[in-house]
């Protein structure tokens, strides 16, 4: 009889770690969604990964968290194409991550509505916290060990299937999602519209913050350790 109470601690605490790992992927996932906000805001150029969501949304009615949506599904069907037999089940969970990234995308804009900086010291400013909320909400997401987001799967899955390291893919790719909204936007408006200096600081900057935040922030070592 003991033993089997033991067992049943020790699955009701295995069950409990899950949660805490899904709570915490969750609550990266929204501060992910606040960061690309803040940088949006900045007015000095979104994120690459948010480049062509935020030009369509210039553009056209949907909003800035419904194209990136779309888009995200896009690369969840891209993995599942690219991997065929290695795409596991569980990453379709990716769907409800991609819900809840989307959506929060857009309270987040809604939250910020009355964030318009003035001048260039304003926006860095803007631009730099953005940045750093950005790395954290990352950091958070991906500490737990859960499922990755679409923007990270389908690099990983390019990855896998051209045998490239993953550093040099995920270049490529963010390079090839802003040429591609540059061309959007100068089909569209003429010339650069939600791009800017501020996209080329984000790339290169988010990746060492997240890298400082992951070895300084006690934090993040006590979710992975769940």
């Amino acid at each position: 009889m003991s033993e089997l109470t033991v067992k049943s601690d020790a699955s009701r605490a295995e069950v409990g770690r899950v949660v805490l790992r899904c709570l915490c992927f969750t609550a990266g996932l929204l501060v992910n969604s606040f960061g690309v906000a803040l940088i949006t805001k900045a007015a000095l150029g979104t994120s690459p990964i948010s480049s062509i969501p935020y030009v369509l949304d210039l553009r056209f009615a949907p909003t800035f968290g419904q194209f990136t949506f779309v888009l995200n599904m896009a690369y969840i069907a891209a993995q599942a194409a690219l991997l065929r037999r290695d795409f596991r089940p569980v990453q379709l969970l990716q769907v409800v991550a991609n819900v809840i990234f989307s959506a929060f995308i857009d309270v987040s804009m809604g939250l910020l509505w009355w964030l318009s900086p003035q001048g260039i010291p304003a926006e860095v400013a803007s631009l730099a916290l953005g940045c750093a909320v950005l790395a954290f909400g990352i950091s958070v997401e991906v500490a737990p060990n859960v499922i990755v987001v679409p923007g990270e799967g389908i690099v990983r899955a390019i990855s896998s299937t051209l045998g490239r390291p993953f550093g040099t893919c995920k270049l490529c790719f963010d390079i090839t999602l802003v040429l591609i909204a540059c061309g959007l936007s100068f089909a569209f408006f003429g010339g650069l519209n939600g791009l800017g200096v501020g996209t080329i600081a984000s790339a290169l900057a988010v990746g060492p913050i997240v890298n400082a935040i992951d070895r300084r922030v006690p934090l993040i070592s006590a979710i992975r350790s769940l």
